[in-house]
């Protein structure tokens, strides 16, 4: 594994602990060439792996990533790669289950970018997803980067709408937008206040 792009580009990257499924460079490639400037973004990786796509990000620019993971080997995994890279500053570091991080994390400063990356065979994506938007983790013009397997749809939650979505082999990707709230037209079109007039 290598970063692929950015100030950091073709640096080694220690490789995923058994189990884990990391995004190949391939789609790394296509979801940052889309993502375009990232500088000065603060980053959210949930189900960070290897942290593979949190550094992609701060490589190109990001000011500061926030990585979540519940396993003990990927933790290791992820704070090797950050101390390899001289990126212990500009991140931190969280063990726990993504949803009950999320509530935690409730009140913080938003984030610009997140990604979600859970295991393919997980059905923990609806439930982080809603967590996530109950938690107001997300700036007015945040993405949502969701990856998961192509056979398995995605109903988005009320909150977000779909930007765009490609497939990369048996990889679907997701790029997810806030969705601002409807307007609602209460008064009549002279401005009259009192809508039980005629």
């Amino acid at each position: 594994m290598r970063v692929v792009g950015g100030q950091l580009g073709s640096r080694r990257l220690v490789g995923p602990p058994d189990g884990v499924r990391p995004t190949s460079d391939r789609v790394r490639e296509a979801v940052f060439g889309k993502l375009g400037d990232l500088s000065g973004a603060r980053v959210l990786d949930l189900f960070a792996g290897t942290g593979a796509l949190a550094i992609e990000a701060l490589s190109r620019g990001a000011s500061f990533a926030l990585l979540v993971d519940h396993a003990a080997g990927s933790l290791r995994v992820i704070e090797r790669n950050l101390a390899a890279l001289g990126l212990e500053d500009r991140t931190e570091v969280v063990r726990g289950d993504a949803v009950r991080v999320l509530r935690r994390l409730a009140g913080r400063e938003p984030f610009d970018l997140v990604f979600l990356d859970p295991p393919y065979d997980s059905d923990r994506l609806p439930e982080a997803l809603r967590a996530l938007l109950e938690s107001q983790l997300l700036t007015p013009d945040a993405t949502v980067v969701v990856e998961r397997a192509k056979r398995h749809p995605l109903a988005p939650p009320v909150g977000v709408e779909v930007a765009d979505e490609r497939d990369y082999g048996d990889t679907r990707v997701t790029w997810l937008s806030p969705k601002a709230p409807s307007e609602k037209h209460d008064l009549p079109p002279d401005g009259d206040g009192d809508p039980g007039r005629t």
